[in-house]
């Protein structure tokens, strides 16, 4: 049987896959501490985003 997983865990995976690929971008850029804060702001939203939708289930 396979566990259910709540928002709180994928939100949390969701901010990190962000974070990181804003980091990756900043990379390409030169610009890592830029790209690692957009991807930071980014993620924050989509697990907020993560967390409401899986709030009303």
């Amino acid at each position: 049987m396979e566990k259910q997983k709540n928002g709180s865990s994928i939100g949390g995976v969701v901010f990190v896959g962000c974070m990181f690929i804003g980091a990756g971008l900043g990379m390409a850029y030169g610009k890592v501490q830029v790209g690692g804060a957009i991807g930071m702001g980014i993620g924050f939203l989509a697990m907020a985003a993560t967390w409401a939708y899986y709030r009303n289930k």
